[in-house]
């Protein structure tokens, strides 16, 4: 940990973390957080979460704002704890929406642990920052793989759990598709993952998910094997089902984001207009495309 002399000027840092949404997954306890986690597959997004870190004298305690609000910002604040006992003031503006399946939390842990080695010259390297932000999620039951999608980009396949000192990750060549996204409403990422009856279901169709996905890891069979996956598990709701089934019918391939009440689609670029109609008549559709990109630093 950093100990940081309260008298010095102020220095702040600002970085950014892809969004990433999971299609199916299946859960890896362990009593290290470390190597505690998940596989499945998801893909990353062009929208995620940008944060902006600030330390030094003028900063007495630490606070942690979304979007301009005051939160409480467990994973974050966790984030923050492990690198430095220095007060920090966390400012992040999301492009994706929080708590419905979108890897928010996530992208604010790695978008914290980045400006924080910037700002206090820490130079520590990308596997040791993502570490921090995996286990900050871990800890406290926001996400177990959603990391690890997000480091890498694209479409990933993370074949055993983990942080990267642990965990493998492998990713499908696929274009950057659009992707349509319909939010319904949030799912307590917390309560699913300590429900012992859902994560049973989980963990059986996250496991046969795999075992199909890996006989032919395309895009395509991502999207099929996520949607069968979010039919077996119980958690899609009627009004998701409903959606799933008018996507499919307009000739994309939709699924429930995981954990969310979020349906997200593609489509052949021929498609994507019939898809975004279909899509339109249960509310405002988000537009992201699948995206390669990873965390990074931005210049202030």
């Amino acid at each position: 940990m950093y100990t940081y002399e309260s008298e010095r000027a102020d220095f702040s840092a600002k970085a950014y973390a892809p969004g990433h949404i999971t299609g199916f997954f299946q859960i890896h306890e362990h009593e290290d957080p470390h190597r505690k986690g998940s596989t499945g597959c998801g893909i990353v997004l062009n929208g995620g979460v940008t944060t902006e870190v600030k330390v030094g004298k003028s900063v007495e305690q630490t606070e942690i704002f979304l979007n301009g609000k005051k939160v409480e910002g467990k994973t974050t604040r966790t984030v923050v704890d492990m690198i430095t006992d220095a007060p920090v003031r966390v400012r992040s503006w999301a492009e994706i929406p929080v708590g419905c399946g979108f890897g928010a939390s996530g992208a604010g842990a790695l978008g914290t642990a980045y400006a924080l080695n910037r700002a206090l010259s820490l130079n520590q390297t990308v596997k040791s920052l993502t570490e921090y932000a995996h286990v900050a999620e871990v800890v406290n039951c926001s996400g177990l793989g959603d990391i690890a999608g997000q480091s890498n980009g694209g479409v990933v396949i993370r074949l055993q759990p983990g942080g990267p000192e642990f965990g493998l990750v492998d990713r499908i060549p696929a274009p950057e598709a659009r992707v349509f996204c319909i939010v319904l409403g949030e799912i307590s990422t917390d309560s699913v993952l300590k429900d012992e009856v859902a994560v049973g279901r989980i963990n059986a169709a996250g496991k046969n998910a795999m075992f199909e996905l890996l006989k032919k890891p395309t895009l395509e069979n991502f999207m099929c094997q996520a949607k069968e996956f979010a039919g077996k598990t119980g958690l899609m709701s009627s009004r998701a089902k409903d959606v799933i089934e008018a996507a499919n019918a307009s000739g994309g391939m939709a699924s429930q984001a995981m954990l969310g009440d979020t349906v997200f689609a593609i489509a052949p670029p021929y498609r994507e207009f019939p898809l975004f109609e279909a899509l339109q008549e249960f509310g405002q559709v988000l537009e992201y495309n699948i995206s390669t990109s990873v965390p990074k630093l931005m210049y202030e």
